[in-house]
Formats: structure tokens, sequence, C-alpha cells
């Protein structure tokens, strides 16, 4: 019994372990089967995600491929475009080209055929010219022959007083022949350069600017000028010591005058007052703070004016130190005339002029802005305008031309070039015009005495008279004293020793006067 038990307690045992064992077995594989579902499902989704992936990449490049082909066709559309715009500007020029050389091919036909017809001329005058000299030989030789038969003169002597007269005769001739050619040529000289004046003055019409020795300030009320004056006078005098300016302080109601013969100090008085005014603290030491601050600003504005006159005149590069100097010379006056507005005067008439004749127009520009540079530092250290100029210009390595037109103007060197010519002639216009300078007039006397005392020192002269504003003299000879020729060499005498003794802008106009009369009456 308890064999049997223990049997199938065994055969139990190994029922319930293969049970065990064949369902755990399932269990396994079903799991499996899910596993393996799941990763192909999961792969399924990877393909169909990469296919997604792979389809957008597709379509991006598409697209880019389309951008990149729009642009390239737009790129070539437009250098096709600057291509044929190139082209025709080529084949403009090549037909201006070909249509100048025709011109120049047309002129030089023109000029052969010119030279042509002279050679026929000068053939024919030639053959002329021949023909005459073997007739002159022939009369010579036959006056040789009278001489001698008739005179008993030898062939010599003869010779002798034929080649004289012959000799005074041709004498005459090259004189008048000498007379037609200079008034000739003085007449189209004269034709051309009226032109060309009248063509710069025309096509420039500047305004020109006098200068003041006196500025006047106004003032709100008149209890400013005490607090300007200031306790036993100190803000006053402050004033007048650190800028060099006399503060007239007068009964004139709501003003006050600042004079001085140098603008820039003036200028700066000026300035520096009214801003003590429109502060109101007056006393000597503000005086001296706000003095040097509107220094600082005046130096700064200077350079300011300077590089806008550079830029508006086109000149291109100009050292920095010449361009101040252009702005100081708002500041200082000539004759009464400013000397930056005088400046740029002759710059612009300069060019016009330098045009015309066939110059550079910008060089002429350069060197008549340029031309009376040294006048801004004559304040400061003295001299010569030309000399201070011509050193500051050489310094900073300006164009010969601007150095010879600087020397030039005042007769320092002669004129070089047309540019250089057009700035001196330029620069008469400016100075000499009525209206444009202010001399005083006790100079303005003395050189008026001192022309008509010249031409009354000549031996001859009756009467002389000094005109239109000293521009030009007459001068009254006597007529039983002075022959028609003698008056031509009287004027040339008067015209060279005003040059030589006299300072005058622009030119002054000798005319003698020669009338003989014959009086007689009928009774």
């Amino acid at each position: 019994m308890g064999v049997w038990y223990a049997i199938g307690s065994i055969i139990f045992g190994l029922l319930v372990g293969v049970s065990v064992y064949l369902i755990s077995r399932k269990i396994f594989h079903s799991n499996s089967q899910m596993i393996i579902e799941q990763a192909k499902a999961k792969a399924k989704a990877i393909e169909y995600e990469a296919q997604n992936i792979l389809q957008n990449h597709h379509i991006q490049m598409k697209e880019e491929q389309m951008r990149l082909k729009q642009e390239y066709e737009q790129e070539c559309a437009t250098l096709h475009k600057d291509y044929e715009s190139r082209l025709a500007k080529l084949d403009k020029e090549e037909s201006n080209r070909y249509a100048q050389l025709n011109h120049q091919k047309q002129e030089v036909e023109k000029e052969k055929q010119e030279i042509t017809e002279l050679k026929v001329r000068l053939l024919r005058s030639q053959g002329e010219q021949d023909k005459l000299k073997q007739e002159y030989q022939h009369i010579k030789k036959e006056m040789l022959n009278v001489l001698s038969k008739y005179a008993q003169m030898t062939r010599e002597e003869a010779t002798n007083i034929l080649l004289s007269h012959l000799e005074e005769e041709l004498i005459d001739e090259k004189a008048l022949l000498i007379r037609q050619y200079e008034k000739q040529a003085y007449e189209e000289a004269k034709k051309k350069a009226n032109f060309v004046l009248a063509q710069a003055t025309t096509r420039y019409a500047g305004d020109f600017a006098t200068e003041r020795l006196v500025n006047v300030i106004n003032l709100p009320n008149d209890e400013l000028k005490g607090r300007i004056i200031g306790k036993e006078g100190r803000n006053i005098k402050t004033l007048e010591t650190i800028s060099g300016v006399d503060v007239i302080v007068d009964d004139t109601p709501g003003s006050i005058i600042l004079s001085s013969f140098n603008l820039y100090r003036r200028a700066i008085a000026t300035k520096t007052i009214e801003k003590l005014v429109e502060d109101g603290r007056i006393q000597p030491s503000r005086i001296e703070e706000v003095y040097e601050r509107v220094k600082d600003e005046m130096d700064e504005q200077m350079r300011q004016d300077g590089e806008n006159i550079v830029l508006d005149m086109e000149l291109g590069y100009m050292h920095p130190e010449l361009k101040f100097l252009l702005g100081k010379m708002r500041y200082r006056a000539s004759f009464g005339q400013n000397a930056l507005g005088h400046s740029i005067e002759v710059a612009n008439l300069a060019a016009i002029i330098a045009g015309e004749l066939g110059g550079d127009e910008k060089l002429a520009r350069r060197a008549g802005i340029l031309h009376d540079i040294g006048k801004a530092l004559t304040q400061e250290l003295g001299g010569s305008h030309v000399d201070l100029g011509v050193e500051v210009c050489t310094c900073y390595k300006e164009h010969p031309v601007v150095i010879n037109a600087i020397k030039a103007h005042h007769g320092y060197e002669e004129i070089q070039s047309i540019e250089c010519a057009a700035v001196c002639a330029a620069d008469t216009l400016s100075a000499a015009r009525p209206g444009a300078r202010r001399e005083a007039l006790e100079n303005f006397l003395k050189r008026m005495q001192d022309i008509e005392r010249i031409a009354m020192d000549k031996i001859g002269v009756k009467q002389a008279y000094a005109i239109n504003a000293g521009r030009e003299v007459r001068v009254i000879v006597r007529a039983d004293l002075v022959s028609d020729g003698q008056s031509v060499i009287l004027a040339r005498k008067i015209a060279k020793e005003i040059e030589s003794t006299l300072q005058y802008p622009g030119e002054i106009k000798v005319s003698v006067i020669r009338e003989t009369r014959a009086v007689e009456f009928a009774r």
C-alpha cells in the first residue's frame, strides 16, 4: 500500500512537471510571437517614417533646384542686360569717335588744301619777286650807267648813293608794315580778351563783401552797459586786455561798439559779449572762461568752413592746415574787401576764363582759391603775403601752377601757364572794379596828385588831369613843342614811370592829346 502510494505520487509529480513544462513553453512561444509582431510593426513604422523623410528631402531638393535655377536665370538676364548696355555704350562711343575722326580728317584735308593753295600763291609770288628782282637789277644798272656818265662818278660812289636811298625807303615800308601788323594783332587780341572776360563775368555773378572796422552789439536794455563796464571798470578792462579790442560804451541807446582792425579778434570779442549778455553772469573770471571757450569754437568753426569750401568747390584733397587757413581768411580783409570772398570770386572767375582758353578749370579754381592764402598769416607773422603763401604751399606740396599763380599775380614771377594767366586776370577783375575795395581818402587823393605830378614834370606838357577814379590820366601837350611821334614816346614814358613809382590795382590808361588850332577873323 505504501509502495503504490509512492509510485502514484511520483507519477503525479511527473505529470504535474510535464504539464508545467508544456504550459510554460506555450506561454514563452506566445510571448515570442508577440515580440516578433511588435518588432515587425515598429520596423514598418520606421520604414514609413524613413520614406516620409526621404520624400520630404526630395521635395526640398526640388525646391532648392528650382530656386537656384531661377537665381541663375535672373543673373544671366542681368548679365545679358549689362552686356547689351555696355555694347550699346561702346557702339555709341565708337560712332562718336568715328565722327570725331571724320571731322578731324576733314579739318586735315581742309588744311592740306589751304597749304596747297598757299604753296601755289608762294610760287606765284616767288615768280613775281624774281621778275621784280630782274627789273630792279636792270633799272639799277641803267641808273648806275647814267650816274657814271652824267655825274662823272665812279661805279662804287653811284652804288653807295643808290643803296642809301633804297635803305631809307625800306625802313619806311618796314615801319609801316610793323605798325599795321601790330595794330591788327592788338585788335584781334583785344576782341578775344573782351569776349573771354564777358563770358566770365556774365556766367559768374558773385557777391562781394566790404569789411568795416567796427561791430555794433545790440543790448536788451541799457542796464547791461553798467554790468559790462563793471565795478571800477574791471569787466571792460578785462575784455579789452584779453581780446585786444576797443569796447566803446557811449550814449547810444541799446548798443555798444567794438573797434579793431583785426576781424578775427573783433569776431571773438563780439561772440564773447553776446554769450555773456545771454548768460547774465558778467565778471572777470567768467569773461576769461567764456573767451577761451569761444576762441576754441571759432578755431573749430574755421576748420569746418575750410572743409566746406573745399567740398563745395570740388577741389579734391587738400592738406588740413591749408583748409584751416582758408577758413581763417574769412576774418581777413584787404583794402576793405573780405579776403575769403575775394578768393572765392577769383577761383570761380579763373575757372571760367581757363575753360574758355582751353585750360584746366579745376586747377585754375584751386590756384584761385589759394592765390592769397598768405594773407591768413600776415597779421601773426608779418611780411609779404606772397612769400608766406609760397612757403606754406610749397611745404604742403601744392601744384607748381598754384605756386606760380601766387608769385605772378603780384609780378614776382612771369606767367607760365593758362591757368596762372586766368588767375591773374580774375584777381584784377575782382579787385579793381568800382565798389569792390575802399581806400582811405588821403591815400586816394595822394595817388591822384602823384599821377598828375608825374605827367606835369615832362617837357612840353600843358596840363594833366587824373580822371575815372585814378584809372586814366589825360595829358594835354603843346603842339609847337611836341610832335605826333614824340607824343607816342611821351605816353610810354609817363606809363613806365607810373608803373615804377606808384602802387595801384588794375591798370592806368595814359592818353596824350596834341591839338593844333588856327584862328582867323573875317571883318
